[in-house]
């Protein structure tokens, strides 16, 4: 009898255990789950306003935090960033940008915290790491920041020449 109890106890202890582990990795789950729903998110935005059969645009990459987002992006021989901006469950194009939205600073000034500018900065600055030199010097292409507004259904500016 005491063999059994012990088993049960055993077994009990267990499930919890595993159930606990379960609920940790599922929270993790749902945490990367939803970075990447963020991520396919921008990148349909970005592409349902820029894309175009004779240059097709490709996002990359996407970094998050809080509600800002800062996604870099190539067509054709052109190239810079994009400062998206989460509203409820919709994200939309708040600043188009070269390099300075890699700057805390320059991030500050579009209307975020200090502390998420630094910590989207970090992010942009560790995941463009990972990019070629050419692909960096094309995310550079653009010039100076530009806000769009949300009629506005494209960034452009004379040195980047992205237009839809």
């Amino acid at each position: 009898m005491k063999i059994k109890k012990t088993l049960q106890l055993v077994s009990i202890v267990w499930m919890l255990s595993c159930t606990s582990l379960l609920h940790a990795h599922d929270k993790e789950g749902h945490k990367h789950q939803e970075a990447i729903s963020d991520e396919h998110q921008i990148t349909h935005v970005m592409k349902a306003q820029f894309d175009r059969p004779d240059a097709p645009l490709k996002v990359h990459p996407v970094v998050v935090e809080d509600h800002f987002a800062v996604a870099g992006w190539f067509q054709g021989q052109k190239g810079g960033r994009a400062l998206l901006v989460k509203e409820g469950d919709k994200w939309t194009i708040s600043v188009c940008g070269g390099d300075g939205l890699r700057e805390a600073k320059v991030l500050a000034q579009t209307g975020m915290s200090e502390s998420v500018a630094q910590s989207l900065a970090a992010k942009v600055q560790a995941a463009e790491a990972k990019l070629s030199k050419a692909q960096l010097k094309q995310l550079s292409l653009f010039k100076g920041e530009m806000k769009v507004e949300p009629n506005q259904a494209h960034c452009h500016n004379s040195n980047s020449g992205h237009q839809k």
